[in-house]
């Protein structure tokens, strides 16, 4: 969640701090970028009678009184399916904001051959021209449109007030911002060139010929703002496919882009089935990257596909994917028990456990679990599961059909097995919405399924260990689950956290220390996990963007070389 100094509603000026032009020699441009300072985009609070409440308020009671129509969009052109679809409110699946059509084959051929022709142009506008147009968006976005970014993302994806500013507004203005900010900052960078008066050696970023596939998720608006424009940032064409879920607040996404001056063709916005899309992205010769959040599934199948076709690729197809994890709080007896159950009812529960990161499984101690289940139990009891235009609401309805379905699974799994026990929750309803109460679960077994499997609910599983087992229930955390996004531990020990610090090495791709799994912020905690979680390109932070650039090294010679021997040949 950062900013830009600059052009914002502070200051209405660029702060030019200084000029970083550097010739590149006699035959290329000087390249103009002046500099800026960045901060995180501050959280408003919405508290009563507050303007910003004002604000969100009407735009909800706009969102909700109108179902929206959403066409494909292909190089500025509208295109509609007899494949009609309609997104619903989660918390109310009777009720549609959206109406969208899913695109064929050929318009997903035909928006691939519309990113493959426009990404040339666009490479060739200059990178200052490009960080004008993110940063009038970011303005945009943290101005004129915020409340409508929000109630886009709390009536179609069922966050509450606090999750969708902090996702839909922040964190999708920080990415905007703060990716600007770090491609300025990779071109000050350039090679050594010795004496500049024989050699100049330059460094340039360019864009990879063909398009990148970007495929969002519904849990974060801000990712999907992330996986289609980063890439357009760093002069791709891209080929976006939102979520079905996701539809509106990524609808928002692409028309304030294109209102900051992103020119046509160059993101395509192409829902579609997701076979559908997968084949034909994968069988274009064309496919340069694919920028993706979903399951591990999906993504394997994408990554089995490119494989299959790699001999057909102009380019190595760049694979970037954040698969999601089975996140830990692992508690020491030298923990603060107050701070270990307020963590974890956030971290657990807040979005309805659907975050990447939230934390699905828990290790206590024996001699702290009599507290930490009494305050778990006492808190879960307080929380308010309701309609998300309810301000008072902790959080709202789970997805979608699918989800309510897979999550109530797991809830009957544990009602039925032996080694497990429900300590809160347990109950759930479908008639008007997709709710599942937060749910507790005590296991004997910490190989279980429910503590090794990606849930991607409100459900909670712990596993109370004997103190004199301190080691091995460490190595438990990352020897039983695929994944390694997302993990926390409790305790004011020192020695135990050095020790935590080493053994959960590979455990967790962001760590917390007496702090929850979740809340990563863009610049200040880069997020992605291993193994299983994704390739840990760290979202949010400096590297993200080079993922995305296809540098090229050039060197310019002033002195002509007049002869083909060495000077040692003719001693």
């Amino acid at each position: 969640m950062l900013r830009m100094l600059g052009n914002s509603p502070a200051s209405m000026q660029l702060s030019v701090l200084k000029n970083c032009t550097r010739s590149l020699g006699s035959v290329l441009p000087q390249l103009k970028i002046h500099d800026f300072q960045v901060v995180n985009e501050p959280i408003l609070t919405y508290r009563k009678n507050s303007a910003e409440r004002k604000d969100l308020q009407r735009a909800l009671k706009a969102a909700a009184s109108n179902c929206e129509e959403i066409p494909i969009v292909i190089g500025g052109k509208e295109f509609k399916t007899s494949e009609v679809r309609h997104q619903v409110m989660p918390h109310d699946h009777q009720h549609s904001i959206a109406r969208f059509y899913y695109a064929d084959k050929k318009l997903v051929e035909k928006a691939i051959k519309t990113a493959v022709e426009t990404q040339p142009k666009w490479d060739r506008v200059p990178i200052e021209d490009r960080l004008k147009i993110w940063e009038k968006a970011a303005d945009l976005m943290a101005t004129t449109y915020r409340q409508e970014l929000n109630a886009a993302t709390m009536l179609g994806q069922s966050k509450t007030v606090i999750q969708a500013e902090i996702d839909a507004a922040a964190e999708l203005i920080d990415f905007i911002r703060m990716n600007a900010y770090f491609l300025k900052e990779a071109t000050k960078y350039q090679p050594i060139s010795e004496d500049p008066k024989v050699t100049k050696n330059s460094l340039r970023y360019r864009g990879i010929d063909g398009f990148i596939a970007a495929v969002s998720p519904f849990n974060f608006t801000a990712i999907g703002g992330n996986l289609s424009y980063t890439p357009a940032l760093m002069g791709n064409g891209v080929v976006w496919k939102p979520s079905d879920t996701a539809m509106l607040s990524n609808w928002r996404i692409f028309n304030i882009m294109r209102e900051a001056g992103v020119p046509d063709g160059v993101v395509n916005f192409v829902p579609a089935d997701g076979p559908v899309f997968g084949d034909t992205i994968t069988a274009s010769p064309h496919l340069a990257g694919i920028n993706f959040t979903g399951s591990v599934p999906t993504f394997n199948r994408l990554w089995k596909q490119v494989g299959n076709n790699i001999d057909k690729y102009v380019n190595f197809p760049r694979l970037t994917g954040e698969c999601g994890g089975k996140n830990f709080h692992f508690v020491h007896k030298s923990a603060d028990v107050e701070s270990v159950v307020t963590s974890t009812i956030r971290s657990a529960f807040e979005y309805c456990g659907q975050k990447c990161s939230a934390c699905s499984r828990m290790y206590v101690p024996e001699s702290l679990w009599p507290k930490i289940k009494e305050g778990l139990q006492c808190e879960a009891e307080k929380l308010k599961i309701g309609d998300v235009q309810d301000f008072s609401s902790f959080t709202s309805a789970v997805i979608d059909d699918k989800a309510f379905k897979r999550i109530t699974s797991y809830i009957e799994h544990a009602k039925k097995s032996p080694n497990l026990e429900i300590l809160a929750g347990g109950t759930y309803s479908d008639s008007k919405g997709y709710f599942v109460n937060p749910t507790i679960v005590l296991s004997k077994d910490p190989k279980d399924r429910i503590m090794t499997e990606e849930i991607f609910g409100p459900v909670l599983t712990i596993y109370v260990y004997k103190e004199s087992d301190l080691l091995e229930t460490m190595k438990l955390v990352h020897t039983s689950t695929k994944f390694a996004l997302t993990g926390a531990v409790f305790g004011q020990d020192e020695e135990f956290v050095k020790c935590a610090l080493q053994e959960f090495k590979m455990a967790a791709g962001n760590f917390y220390i007496n702090d929850k799994s979740t809340g990563s912020v863009v610049g200040q905690q880069p997020f992605g996990g291993g193994r299983m979680s994704g390739t840990n390109d760290k979202a949010g932070g400096p590297h993200y963007i080079l993922r995305w650039t296809s540098p090229q090294s050039i060197k310019e010679t002033f002195v002509p070389l007049r002869d083909v021997n060495y000077p040692y040949m003719s001693e």
